[in-house]
């Protein structure tokens, strides 16, 4: 009988009951073995664990695997009814492997709390198993399995109480915390460090499902750093850090014990080699990374803190052994305590050399990690990250393409107006040779870095014209509306950009849509300077011009957007040139049969316009003037002064229309107050005109009042900028919404003056939203023209240290208002920085004005959301 014995799945016996010398294991014992044995004889025997496995293996389909377990499950839900207890331990440890396959095994729990309630360690081991892993706090189930939790929390074998602990650990709820907690703290004081670390990982858990029973642990879990054995230390300092986390008073409580923790780590550095805990010459890493991170929450934002942790951080920084992956770990996890802490400078610039060798490692995983957090440092201090810049621009030739966009994140928060020019050089070479998936965003980082930091406007314009050519149809609208107003304002270099722009258009531009915008908006402003200014490098004819924009409008390759760029640009040039238009009204006139709307509404109107309105033609298409840019940063202007501009400009930037529905499910809305709906449209009056000959010209509109339509997300928005041949610019105190209707766009753009008129003063400013070191401020403004519309001007700063990504802001009305919001002015808020965003609401029935508001961004890699309700509007803007 002792073979068959031996050949079961698991041992009979506990290890620690020895059948020689253990006085327990007595003739009585060895009697109920014998009887087990003859009862186990008698039974029919159940397939092994061993056959199973080898069985659902030998499955070559799933259908049979599922055969086969479905006729495993039924015998074992067979031998449960019948009370079966000789080999319920082997089909409990059946059925977990069949629930680690993925199929159901919830039958087996009730099997499993008999398991634990039996005397045999055998038993317990497979029942506190299977519990684990069947049950949850979710189920009614686990709290059968309190009483039994008790009694072997005070058994007086180790492993026994052991496997209490680990069940515990994982299924416990609130109910049963609580109820065990005390059973707990006893044993974290337990003579036996197996136990005291089992309790401690226990009390750990514990912590995270009911916070308040912290006070409990406190005085345990503080003696638990003067124990010698590694196992216990490394879960005290485990539990000491989830209670400084949870708790302000704790962290306050055991910023004491930091010289105790720079004694243990300062023993890990000097002791000598040891088999036990010794990881490739490194003495027990992981209770020094834990340690070191247990650190740096005690030393954030505490000068007396950070003192007394400054030299062991050096000294580990400069001993640990670099040549393994486990020292890395550690000198990682001490650049985290560096920069975390209120640190030397001379210990934050050893932290950013260590990352500056991390970057030559040839771990891939090492570099990635490096780029990550001299990221997020950058802000901190960013001369020690500059030592670094031409390591971090190898980075962007890197294969692995993670590396490679945190190089190129982590090079755009390098450059200033020192290195300028060395940047763009590496950055425009990485824009020609990169995957498509990084030519848009890099693009535009280039075009708002050149924006920021330009030395003069020739380079900033050559810089932009080459952003066009190496990303091509990847270029952001943002770019060509920045290239556009960077022409427009500078007015000594017009007649170089265009030059250098026709080259460009020469050649084929089918691929560099975006290009071939910008350079018919160009010459069709300034095509006299590219022929007829003296001293040209660039020889062309009239002729020549048409022939390309003839290429250019019949292409099939190019878009609808470009090719009404070129008729646009086309029809101002029969202004700029000298020959006879016959030519270019032939093109035009093609236009009015076109098969797409938009093309075909612009030829018929432009032809008119070399027949009946000849006479308009020449002041209608005038040059434009240099376009206004409100700049709030005082750095972004680099210092020149703009130049100045005869005339105000209407700001076309495009209304950007929520969708009702979809804010209203997000922001957890319902039919009542939480709706939105679309805006209607405005009315707004226009000063009338002697002018027939215009009015008949844009289809006889009325000379009394014009409707404003909201123009929808959806909407092409370049529409607007082939009539008024102008990008989006920024005007200064109120955003105007855009008109799109064809018919009455020159009209408004004639007396966009009058849409500016009206602001009331404005009232004192609300705090809306104050938290996590983002403050969003409102200043209310009401349209005295329209007393129903308020303007909201909000403003998002950031107080922290650190940038907020991906910034977005939205807002919720109550269903009798309309809300209108514009675009933001950006989307990254840098350390002191701010982004501003302007709301419209009309209140007809001039209600009490509410608001929910949203707000999501990204901070150190991780995402925030947060929301809350704006009701202090001064009464003066809504009543």
């Amino acid at each position: 009988m002792w073979p068959y014995l031996e050949s079961e799945d698991f041992s009979v016996l506990p290890p620690d009951q020895n059948r020689r010398f253990n006085p327990a294991f007595n003739m009585a014992s060895l009697k109920q073995v014998v009887n087990d044995v003859v009862e186990r004889v008698r039974t029919p025997t159940p397939m092994r664990l061993r056959d199973l496995i080898r069985q659902i293996r030998a499955a070559r389909t799933a259908a049979e695997e599922r055969a086969v377990i479905n006729k495993e499950c039924a015998y074992i839900r067979s031998t449960f009814r019948e009370e079966d207890s000789v080999w319920r331990c082997r089909n409990i440890a059946k059925l977990l492997y069949i629930h680690m396959l993925g199929y159901k095994a919830h039958f087996g729990q009730l099997e499993c709390l008999k398991l634990i309630a039996s005397p045999r360690f055998t038993d317990k081991r497979i029942g506190y198993l299977g519990a684990m892993l069947l049950l949850d706090e979710r189920q009614d189930v686990h709290l059968l399995i309190t009483n039994s939790l008790k009694n072997d929390l005070n058994s007086s074998v180790q492993f026994v109480v052991g496997l209490a602990l680990c069940t515990l650990g994982a299924i416990a709820s609130p109910e049963m915390s609580r109820d065990l907690a005390a059973e707990v703290e006893r044993l974290m004081k337990s003579p036996n460090a197996y136990v005291r670390k089992k309790a401690a990982l226990c009390a750990y858990r514990i912590i995270l499902k009911v916070p308040e029973l912290m006070e409990i642990f406190l005085p345990a879990t503080r003696s638990l750093l003067s124990e010698k054995n590694h196992g216990v230390l490394i879960t005290g300092v485990t539990l000491i850090t989830e209670m400084c986390e949870q708790s302000v008073d704790t962290l306050n409580h055991f910023k004491k014990i930091v010289p105790n923790l720079v004694r243990i780590l300062k023993n890990l550095i000097m002791a000598g080699y040891s088999p036990e805990h010794d990881v490739s010459g490194v003495s027990d890493p992981f209770l020094q990374v834990k340690i070191l991170r247990l650190l740096r929450i005690l030393g954030k934002n505490d000068v007396e803190a950070s003192e007394a942790m400054n030299d062991i951080l050096a000294q580990v920084a400069t001993n640990t052994e670099t040549s393994k992956n486990v020292g890395n770990t550690i000198l990682y996890e001490t650049v985290l305590s560096i920069m975390d802490i209120k640190s030397e400078g001379g210990l934050r610039v050893l932290a950013i050399n260590i990352l500056g060798r991390f970057l030559l490692n040839n771990d891939k995983n090492i570099r990635y990690v490096a780029l990550n957090t001299l990221l997020k440092t950058v802000y901190v201090d960013t001369s020690a990250v500059q030592r670094h810049r031409t390591t971090i621009l190898e980075c962007l030739k890197d294969p692995d393409v993670s590396i490679r966009r945190r190089a190129l994140e982590l090079s755009f928060a390098l450059v200033n107006g020192n290195n300028i020019r060395a940047m763009m050089k590496e950055l425009l070479l990485f824009l020609e040779r990169t995957d498509p998936e990084f030519k848009a965003q890099c693009s535009s980082s280039i075009v708002h870095a050149a924006e920021r930091f330009a030395p003069n406007k020739k380079w900033h314009l050559d810089t932009l014209l080459r952003v066009l050519v190496a990303a091509g149809n990847y270029v952001r609208d943002d770019v060509v509306s920045s290239t556009i107003q960077l022409i427009s304002e500078t007015t000594a270099q017009q007649t170089y950009i265009v030059q250098q722009l026709w080259m460009a258009l020469e050649s084929d531009t089918a691929d560099r849509q975006p290009l071939t915008q910008v350079a018919t908006w160009c010459i069709g402003e300034y095509g006299d300077s590219l022929l007829y200014a003296p001293d040209s490098p660039v020889k062309v004819t009239e002729m020549e011009v048409i022939q390309v924009y003839q290429r250019l409008l019949w292409s099939p390759q190019n878009s609808t957007i470009t090719k009404q760029y070129a008729l646009m640009s086309l029809v101002k040039l029969s202004t700029r040139f000298n020959c006879d238009t016959g030519k270019i009204q032939e093109l035009v006139e093609m236009f009015g049969s076109h098969v797409h709307m938009e093309l075909q509404q612009r030829g018929v109107e432009f032809t008119q316009l070399f027949g009946k309105y000849d006479h308009l033609r020449r002041p209608l298409l005038e040059r434009m003037p240099p376009m206004e840019v409100v700049r709030t940063n005082p750095a972004e202007t680099n210092g020149e002064v703009e130049p100045e501009t005869n005339s105000e400009v209407l700001d076309i930037t495009p209304v950007d229309t929520q969708d009702s529905n979809a804010l209203l499910v997000l922001l957890g809305g319902d039919t009542g107050e939480g709706d939105i709906v679309r805006p209607v449209e405005q009315s707004k009056p226009i000063v009338p005109t002697d002018n027939q000959d215009l009015l008949d010209l844009l289809g006889g509109l009325d000379v009394g009042t014009t409707t404003i339509p909201t123009i929808n997300s959806d909407t092409n928005t370049n529409d607007l900028a082939i009539v008024t041949n102008g990008p989006s610019t920024q005007l200064t105190s109120a955003t105007v919404t855009t008109v799109q209707n064809n018919n009455n766009i020159l009209l408004n753009s004639l007396n966009s003056a009058n849409l500016l008129d009206g602001l009331a003063p404005s009232v004192p400013e609300i705090v809306a939203f104050d938290k996590n070191g983002l403050r969003l401020v409102f200043g209310v403004e009401r349209l005295t023209d329209a007393p129903t519309t308020t303007v909201v001007h909000v403003t998002a700063t950031n107080q922290t240290q650190t940038p907020f990504t991906e910034f977005l802001f939205q807002a919720a009305v109550p269903k009798t208002f309309q809300l209108q919001m514009m675009p933001p002015s950006g989307t990254v808020i840098s350390p002191g920085g701010q982004v501003t965003q302007t709301v419209r609401v009309v209140n007809p029935n001039k209600s009490m004005l509410k608001m929910r508001i949203r707000i999501n961004y990204s901070c150190n890699g991780a995402t925030v959301q947060d929301q809350a309700d704006v009701t202090n509007f001064p009464p003066e803007t809504w009543q």
